[in-house]
């Protein structure tokens, strides 16, 4: 009897995101169990099935939804028209009450954490993925702050989820040695953020606490992340009223290729978000050898280790205490520059690669 592996790739994003990042990343370390990927292109290194190509959150809303009829009507008759054994899936999405066997990946329980109002994110979070992670054969997870969520959010045991932490491209993120020829957007050193303007991310606070900084007209904060009409307004108005509008750089969507430019020239990241199920900003940076500020919450500590500086998101004078500590101590910067090196060193694909395929076949 064949045991055939399908990877319903039908969320997958025609421009890259964390989760087509980390799907991508680990496929190589999945091929020697000969899977069949359910996407939308064709990928000629794989065994595929196409699938239609309007079911990711690219289409917005609708896209969620005719992705999630999709899953429980359709996916069901390609699991067994293509005799499958197993089906996982990058994101908690299954088909309820079928013959399909699944494994799972959780990346984070944010959406239950901080809730918006009348976003159709709470409903899902809150009657699906349940029910989808209970049949589940087993469950991965990210990192162990996510473990700990689904534990006790859902009351899962902890003995069917594992947590695997996830990696970066270490030939991507790396120590630059800075010439003339790269291009610098100020002359003012300056600290650096990654990432949305959500609420959780804590920009608020990150900004009031720039603000803090003794003599902050000689320093800048670069803003890197996509311009967020329901958020950034209330951001610039913030940091008018505390007047470092001017020192302030909202540089809206960085390209991959600018990304290890900005980190290696920075100061330091500044990352003091509420909640990470993982924290991509956070390695990327220890892998450019670049400081790091954040949070002694979810899953950051387990990324960070000792290599950088970390703060309670809730008090801004930690947060502004920590970037002064950077501004005025060399040897810190120094320091937590030889110990990003080695902390970011202990992350790869093919770690995170291997660990998922022992766990697909045990259940295949």
């Amino acid at each position: 009897m064949t045991k055939e592996l399908l990877i319903n790739l039908s969320m997958l994003m025609s421009k890259p995101t964390g989760i087509s990042i980390y799907a991508d990343s680990i496929f190589p370390y999945l091929k020697k169990l000969n899977p069949i990927l359910l996407r939308s292109n064709n990928d000629c290194n794989f065994n595929y099935y196409l699938v239609p190509n309007n079911l990711t959150p690219e289409q917005g809303t609708a896209g969620h939804f005719r992705r999630l009829l999709w899953t429980q009507f359709k996916l069901p008759k390609i699991y067994q028209k293509l005799e499958g054994s197993l089906l996982f899936s990058p994101v908690p999405e299954a088909p309820l009450y079928t013959n399909c066997r699944s494994i799972v990946m959780v990346h984070d329980l944010i959406p239950l954490r901080f809730p918006k109002k009348n976003s159709p994110l709470t409903p899902y979070f809150k009657t699906y993925i349940p029910q989808v992670l209970k049949q589940a054969k087993h469950i991965l997870c990210n990192s162990q702050a996510t473990a700990t969520d689904i534990i006790n959010f859902f009351g899962i045991s902890a003995n069917k989820i594992t947590p695997i932490l996830l990696a970066y491209n270490s030939n991507h993120f790396r120590p630059i040695k800075l010439t003339k020829k790269i291009e610098c957007r100020t002359k003012l050193p300056y600290f650096l953020y990654l990432g949305r303007h959500d609420l959780h991310k804590n920009l608020s606070r990150l900004i009031k606490a720039f603000a803090g900084i003794k003599n902050y007209q000689n320093y800048e904060l670069w803003l890197a992340g996509q311009i967020d009409q329901r958020y950034t307004p209330k951001l610039k108005q913030q940091a008018t009223e505390w007047g470092v509008i001017n020192q302030i750089k909202f540089l809206n969507y960085v390209s991959y290729d600018q990304l290890p430019i900005l980190l290696n020239q920075a100061l330091a990241l500044v990352f003091p978000s509420l909640w990470e199920g993982f924290g991509f900003p956070v390695l990327e940076a220890m892998g450019c050898g670049t400081p790091v500020i954040t949070s002694n919450l979810s899953s950051l500590p387990e990324i960070t280790g000792d290599a950088g500086l970390l703060i309670d998101p809730y008090q801004i004078s930690e947060i502004t205490d920590a970037m002064e500590q950077i501004i005025n101590d060399n040897k810190l910067r120094s320091k937590l520059k030889t110990l990003s090196l080695k902390q970011s060193s202990q992350f790869s694909w093919q770690k995170t690669g291997h660990s998922t395929l022992e766990i697909l076949k045990r259940f295949l």
